[in-house]
């Protein structure tokens, strides 16, 4: 998890906390830049250091002064003729590009995919082609609906857009965290962003579903029920995005060398398991830490903990397109993983933080329709929009044409072509011709053949009559939303649940309200009757039976566990038990966790041995971190108890069903949280429900030991939701 913006003082290396700051990455990352990897190597000639050099123009004059205006006398008017000046105002002025109208908020970072299944069977994909044939990537999350300036850990869906730069050309899969989404065609995509975007009068809510428009849309659109319930799901505010699945959303087609056509569905899958925060939470960390979720993607790297994810793909022969009782080409339907299972063909591990937000992440240029030989569209009619809007979209966000030359746009296969000229053109182009057919360059550029590798679309029968209607197969809008509440975990629906209920509360208009409901009778009727409820309204008619059918992948519930760089906030203050504590630490450190001592104070903590402190308690918070873990000792323990912010940090975790451990006398200040029913230790140890005590540490350091192992097996399990919360008081 990430760690707040609000630092005080250096960060230094404890050999207690087992902390190592980020920066210590930065110089290893140097020196192996490039390292075999093409895209890295074609950013050499584009990084610019200033290390041992003067200050400049742009024209290269070199600067004496820039602290001042060139005046006529000290007090007198600022003079025209002084040219470092008007360049200096003249070009921040200019620093700002219109931001992303979606996924405007964002990070990014480089990393490497690997083939681990070959797919030349069924795609002429030269990255795909032979096991182990590795490609650079760079990657871009993002949140949807919000600014720039919005917070990272709002419910809303995220951007997963990779770039990979093979040896064919770019290829873009620009996916989300969910699988499917609200419209059907892309025509309704104005239409839905403007009703999610703030309202129009006043600018409000940022970054928020919560509002009359969205929801009107919503009650006047069915078609967006499914991809509704995943937004109301935990899955609409990921815990980080190392920990957040990627789909492809649309329906493409892989290409053989014989020209045969198999569909193809795209799914990232992440190596730490799929986690998510809590609604509470989440609204706490973005005041916080706003930047919550990309400041732990950047650390993560730095500190040598890239994250990785596996490719997987779900494969339907072209005589099966009919099998399904809905449309392969509905971008607003997925396919259950128990009719077509996933098969892992790669995996991707981001290893490079940008060494300019700017130029690299804010410049990146994601299309759909960015595809290498073998790789082809669907007429998915949400696809063929997005084939032609992010194209369009560069051209005004970027400033023309030539945006394709930006460095991180920029393929490491070679480029040529006869198109000439426009803004921001860095091309020297030296051949006398721009045109083709040409003889007087010999006819080069010259075309390659199908052998040679050109780009060969798939060969498909097209016919119908000129209509503006949506197939019979598209209109069923229901029965997916229905599989996806029926594959929930009861915390899971309860969340769902909940968020219906916040989200339709902030509508001030009743018929809107009504509207919605009315549509989630069709979803699930309980679920329509427990939202009407919590809003004062009657229940619905039922208006169709729940179907019954599941699919137990999609929930969230059983997901791969791990310790690894999950983040614990040590409490204590002076008088702790560091002789006990140092082993725990060690222990939890070797599982890979990151433990952060937090005092009433900076510095060092006395005791029976020295603790040095991370950071001060109060520039922190629990939702800052995975887990709570109070130390030992009879007087660190007494201070504590009198501080109002330890206590809270201890009850907040506990409402947020994570892992809370106490060592020691530790245990009297989860007493004082209090924590309801929690089962706490009196003597040997205790772990319940993600709460792990031991109030007499003894056995010659064996219960210790043992305590550990179970507080880091909480850790790896996440959250803990078999807890009656709803009366703790933070």
């Amino acid at each position: 998890m990430s760690s707040s913006s609000q630092i005080a003082g250096p960060r230094i290396r404890d050999a207690v906390s087992g902390y190592s700051p980020p920066e210590t990455n930065r110089a290893s990352q140097e020196e192996t830049v490039g390292n075999g990897d093409p895209k890295q190597e074609d950013l050499k000639r584009d990084r610019v250091g200033h290390e041992g050099k003067q200050l400049t123009t742009d024209q290269g004059v070199r600067v004496e002064h820039t602290d001042d205006s060139l005046s006529a006398g000290e007090r007198g008017p600022t003079l025209i003729e002084d040219f470092h000046f008007r360049e200096k105002l003249t070009r921040f002025d200019h620093e700002r590009i219109p931001e992303r109208v979606v996924h405007a908020r964002g990070a990014g970072a480089y990393g490497t995919f690997t083939c681990t299944d070959a797919l030349a069977d069924v795609t002429r994909a030269d990255f795909l082609a032979e096991s182990g044939r590795e490609t650079p990537v760079f990657v871009r999350f993002s949140t949807v609906g919000g600014s720039r300036g919005s917070a990272d850990t709002v419910r809303d869906v995220r951007g997963f857009a990779t770039k990979f730069y093979t040896r064919e050309g770019n290829y873009d899969l620009v996916g989300n965290n969910m699988p499917v989404f609200f419209i059907q065609d892309g025509i309704k995509f104005p239409d839905f962003v403007h009703a999610v975007k703030p309202e129009p009068q006043n600018e409000i809510p940022q970054a928020s579903s919560a509002h009359d428009s969205l929801w009107d849309f919503v009650g006047l659109q069915p078609e967006t029920m499914h991809m509704i319930m995943w937004l109301m799901s935990d899955r609409a505010l990921p815990l980080s995005y190392r920990t957040m699945q990627g789909f492809g959303v649309h329906t493409f087609r892989f290409v053989n060398a014989d020209g045969k056509g198999t569909f193809v569905k795209f799914h990232w899958r992440p190596a730490l398991g799929t986690h998510s925060l809590v609604w509470d939470e989440t609204q706490k960390v973005a005041g916080a830490d706003p930047d919550f979720n990309r400041r732990d993607l950047w650390e993560a790297i730095e500190s040598g903990n890239g994250p990785e994810w596996d490719l997987a793909v779900q494969l339907v022969p072209e005589e099966r397109e009919h099998d399904f009782d809905f449309d392969l080409l509905d971008a607003t339907k997925l396919i259950p993983e128990e009719e077509v299972p996933l098969r892992v063909i790669g995996r991707m591990k981001l290893d490079r933080n940008p060494d300019n937000f700017f130029a690299e992440t804010e410049q990146v240029a994601f299309h759909t329709a960015n595809v290498v030989p073998g790789i082809d569209f669907t007429n998915d009619p949400l696809l063929q929009a997005r084939n032609f809007s992010y194209l369009d979209t560069q051209l005004i966000r970027l400033g023309g044409p030539n945006f394709a030359q930006i460095p991180v746009n920029r393929p490491v296969a070679e480029v040529h072509h006869h198109q000439r000229d426009g803004y921001g053109q860095h091309r020297i182009d030296v051949s006398p011709v721009s045109y083709h057919p040409n003889s007087i360059a010999g006819g080069c550029p010259a075309l390659a053949s199908f052998d040679e590798g050109a780009y060969r679309h798939y060969t498909e029968r097209v016919d119908g009559a000129t209509i503006r209607k949506r197939s019979e197969s598209f209109k069923d809008f229901y029965s997916q939303a229905t599989l996806f509440w029926n594959s929930m975990s009861d915390w899971e629906q309860q969340h769902i649940a909940d968020a219906f209920q916040f989200e339709l509360g902030k509508v001030e208009r009743a018929h809107i309200r009504e509207r919605v409901i009315e549509n989630l009778a069709h979803v699930d009727h309980g679920l329509a009757g427990q939202v009407a409820q919590g809003l004062g309204l009657p229940a619905p008619a039922e208006a169709e039976r729940n179907h019954g059918r599941s699919s137990p992948a999609l929930s969230q519930a059983d997901q791969p566990g791990s310790a690894q760089t999950r983040k614990v906030a040590v409490l204590a203050a002076d008088g702790v038990d560091a002789e006990t504590l140092q082993p725990v630490l060690e222990s939890l450190r070797g599982a890979g966790a990151i433990c952060e001592i937090l005092a009433p104070h900076a510095g060092t903590l006395n005791g029976n041995g020295e603790t040095a402190v991370d950071r001060p308690l109060q520039t922190m918070a629990s939702v800052l971190y995975d887990a709570v873990l109070v130390a030992g000792g009879r007087e660190s323990v007494e201070t504590l108890r009198g501080n109002g912010t330890a206590v809270r940090y201890v009850a907040e975790a506990y409402k947020h069903a994570k892992p809370v451990g106490a060592i020691g006398d530790g245990v009297e200040l989860l007493r004082e949280a209090p924590l309801n029913d929690a089962k706490l230790s009196d003597n040997g140890l205790v772990d319940e429900s993600g709460v792990v005590t031991l109030a007499s540490p003894g056995n010659g350091g064996g219960e210790i030991e043992h305590f550990a192992k179970a507080f880091a097996g909480a850790l790896a399990a996440h959250r803990h939701f078999d807890r009656n919360v709803a009366v703790i008081p933070a």
